[in-house]
């Protein structure tokens, strides 16, 4: 039994090279193949991060405006898609429950991922094996449990920060506006709570908020039609910034890391989908377009939309349980960022400094990263919980500072399982609690995963099914 709507589809009459040319799986690798081609292209004409040139300028700018658009819908989305999925939970049969099982499998999964983590930083020992040239150095931000609790706390309704600095020029200052990523969180899930205990008096308010996230789900499937130009230039830029040398003296613990990530989105999560009676090869395919985005934006919030369609239209996920649960796995569920990468880089760390780390220290990462996963926020980087875990731990933070020449490069592998699993936790609860609609979840992948109901504007894809999408609430 599945809420999820069936929509009817014209035949698809294109022929094979047009329907590759217009594939969005097909149009993200071309990306990332074309776009590491230009990367090197450019650091054979002698461009730097140092040494900028023509052509690493518009790469840089390419892919720096498209995070910058997907950044500047990350707060009305959060915002909108908290509200709307929280009272969605009114359509909901037993929806405590389904929440509470949702909760557990994040945990259960994180428990497994960081498990992983350790084993992999304790048999290849990464410091052990680091190279020569690195530098310790302070973070940029530090990430503790006071710091943690206290950022919860909203200082003002959107969770808006101001900060100024000096200018350039003498006696000039310069101020930027951000968002605290937690307070919007908090904000948004007091908001929907209040919403539905006021009750009948709320349902307009509660109409609009669904009308408004649309509307943003609508702005951001455009932004995601251009993600192949985004991709070609995030990835050039990253070939000409970090370069491959970058990895040398890190090889070994960016070695670990994806090693880990690998055996968590390869070997993990397939299991779990086997054990639950699904096929592995649909669930790949399902969750395929949402990986490819989150490896190149490195935003599990920056993905959420195409996460929450495709756990939908491909995994039969019903919208009113997607709703809840994708958007809160955006911002709770890091298997890649809060576990797997905090611990092999605490292991890292610590082996580098030459510090021991006793059975009770092993434990403490094993429940930070269970627990304290929110911290990262479903932004880009992983820092935050990183520098949690060593204060927690008592490493020196200034380890921090021997990783963050490879931190994007790593990024992208932790968003893209981040992501992976997001999807999958949903559909394993359906599953079990009997409301997974497998005849959609084992359906052929031909739809078109950006469509609305009118079918217009909308990027073909190789990797969709037919029903209804998210968009069309």
């Amino acid at each position: 039994m599945s809420t999820t709507a069936r929509a009817q589809k014209a035949p698809d009459t294109r022929g094979p090279v047009r329907k590759l040319l217009t594939s969005f799986g097909f149009q993200i690798i071309a990306a990332l193949v074309l776009g590491i081609a230009a990367g090197l292209i450019g650091r054979q004409l002698g461009a730097t991060a140092e040494n900028p040139t023509a052509l690493s300028a518009t790469l840089d700018t390419i892919g720096s405006s498209y995070v910058t658009l997907l950044r500047a819908a990350v707060v009305p989305l959060i915002f909108t898609a908290i509200v709307a999925s929280i009272s969605n939970l009114r359509r909901v049969q037993n929806a405590a429950r389904l929440a509470g099982q949702t909760i557990l499998w994040f945990a259960i999964t994180a428990f497994i991922a960081v498990i992983i983590g350790i084993v992999l930083g304790l048999v290849i020992q990464p410091g052990s094996h680091a190279g020569d040239g690195l530098e310790p150095g302070e973070p940029y931000t530090v990430g503790t449990w006071w710091n943690f609790l206290l950022g919860l706390i909203p200082q003002n309704f959107l969770g808006l920060t101001v900060s100024t600095s000096p200018g350039a020029a003498e006696g000039t200052f310069t101020s930027s506006v951000g968002f605290n990523i937690l307070q919007v969180i908090v904000v948004a899930a007091v908001v929907g709570i209040a919403a539905l205990k006021a009750g009948k008096k709320a349902e307009p308010f509660l109409v609009f908020t669904e009308s408004l996230l649309k509307v943003i789900q609508r702005v951001l499937w455009w932004i995601i039609r251009i993600a192949p130009l985004g991709t070609f230039g995030l990835i050039g830029s990253a070939v000409i910034k970090y370069g491959w040398e970058k990895l040398a003296s890190l090889g070994w613990f960016a070695g670990a890391v994806y090693i880990g990530l690998a055996l968590v989105l390869f070997v993990v999560y397939p299991i779990l989908v086997r054990t639950h009676g699904l096929s592995i090869k649909q669930y790949f395919s399902g969750v395929w377009p949402a990986v490819q985005l989150a490896f190149v934006s490195r935003s599990s919030i920056g993905t959420l939309p195409l996460t929450e369609r495709v756990t939908e239209r491909n995994l039969g996920v019903p919208r009113s349980y997607a709703s809840f649960a994708v958007p809160l796995g955006a911002t709770t569920k890091m298997d890649g960022c809060a576990a797997i990468y905090p611990a092999i880089a605490a292991i890292f760390v610590a082996q580098f400094f030459g510090i021991e780390l006793n059975f009770v220290q092993y434990l403490l990462i094993v429940i930070v990263s269970v627990v304290g996963s929110a911290a990262t926020a479903g932004t880009t980087g992983a820092v935050v919980m990183l520098t949690l875990t060593l204060s927690t731990l008592g490493l020196p933070l200034e380890g921090v500072g021997l990783l963050l020449a490879i931190d994007p490069i790593l990024d992208m592998g932790r968003t893209a399982v981040n992501v992976a699993g997001q999807a999958l936790v949903p559909a394993i609860v359906a599953k079990r609690e009997g409301i997974l609609d497998e005849e959609l979840y084992n359906a052929p992948r031909e739809g078109l995963p950006f469509a609305d109901d009118s079918g217009d504007d909308a990027p073909e894809a190789d990797a969709a099914s037919t029903p209804e999408p998210a968009g069309a609430r």
